[in-house]
């Protein structure tokens, strides 16, 4: 079975998911599913379709979530240091072509969330990325086109 690189902060997350999915949303699913049978013919009654297609979303979530965790390997990033990037790496960019700053932490992809500046270690930019230094220039080929960075700064927070 192959590990799953992750942050002590992504598993912290994926376990405070399961946790809330188990005691919260499954309980609450299960209630709406005997409120809906309550009411009658189930052929033609949309609460409980609604329902169980809700407890379909979450059992299989759990069952992801379960399967992610078991395979989990946390990367203790709190004491690396240097200038190369490595998971875990925060990782300032400049875009050679505008100059636009963009700041990316290299991380699981299963805690991925460009959102929150987080890109997975499998990702095009992260794997062009890994094993560079500051100052260093990386080509991508994205589905949009093909960027150029300058790599301006590699901290581990």
């Amino acid at each position: 079975m192959e590990k799953i690189p992750m942050t002590r902060e992504g598993l912290k997350a994926l376990e405070d998911e399961l946790r809330r999915l188990k005691t919260q949303e499954r309980p609450a699913v299960i209630q709406a599913i005997a409120e809906a049978r309550a009411h009658g013919d189930l052929s033609e009654n949309a609460e409980y379709n609604a329902a169980r297609e809700k407890q379909g979303f979450i059992e299989g979530r759990l069952a992801e979530l379960e399967a992610v965790i078991s395979m989990a390997e946390v990367i203790d990033t709190s004491g690396m240091t240097g200038d190369t990037v490595r998971f875990g790496a925060t990782v300032l960019l400049a875009d050679e072509d505008t100059g636009e700053e963009v700041t990316y932490r290299i991380v699981g992809q299963h805690e991925a969330d460009l959102d929150q500046g987080k890109i997975s270690v499998t990702s095009p930019l992260a794997r062009a990325l890994i094993g560079k230094s500051a100052e260093d220039s990386v080509e991508v080929t994205t589905p949009g086109g093909s960027k150029a960075y300058e790599i301006c700064d590699v901290s581990y927070k």
